[in-house]
């Protein structure tokens, strides 16, 4: 595979990782409203909006983050699904302490919601694992040269072209 098209799966692969975690922070945060018995039906439209900040809100977050561990998993061939998951969780994690105020003279983050951490590392779990399927089982498959082809079968002794 060439290091354009591989490019291109790693863009699909981060894209399709980036609305699966957004639909997930979505229905996440949502989900009290929805226990609410007293809620009517939702508007579909209102959904579709939702997941869509959903989606540039995580990819925005998530695109620095996630390309660093793409170039280390790129890098040392890392093809495991079990580290894709871990790093998207690192990343979800990443995410979301990026948006809590840290206190520089007592080294702490202020303001955790630990529910909302939670959801924020799932969704990067979740996330890792859609672009290992995408992308990541074949990490580094760019720079492996292509195999040999095997040579033609020797010619019958009789089938010789030549003058007879």
């Amino acid at each position: 595979m060439s290091l354009i098209g591989r490019l291109v799966v790693i863009f699909i692969g981060f894209l399709a990782a980036c609305f699966v975690g957004g639909m997930i922070v979505v229905v996440a945060l949502l989900f009290p409203e929805f226990a609410d018995l007293g809620a009517g039906p939702v508007d579909q439209g209102t959904i579709d909006i939702l997941l869509g900040f959903g989606f540039i809100f995580v990819s925005g977050f998530a695109l620095v983050p996630a390309a660093v561990i793409v170039a280390i998993t790129e890098a040392l061939y890392i093809r495991s699904a079990i580290a894709y998951a871990v790093g998207g969780g690192l990343v979800g994690l990443a995410c979301y302490l990026g948006l809590v105020p840290f206190h520089s003279d007592t080294l702490q983050f202020e303001g955790i919601v630990r529910r909302h951490l939670e959801i924020m590392t799932g969704a990067g779990i979740v996330a890792g694992f859609v672009y290992w399927l995408i992308a990541g089982r074949n990490a580094g498959a760019w720079r492996e040269p292509p195999s040999p082809r095997k040579p033609p079968p020797p010619l019958p002794a009789n089938s010789r072209p030549g003058p007879r």
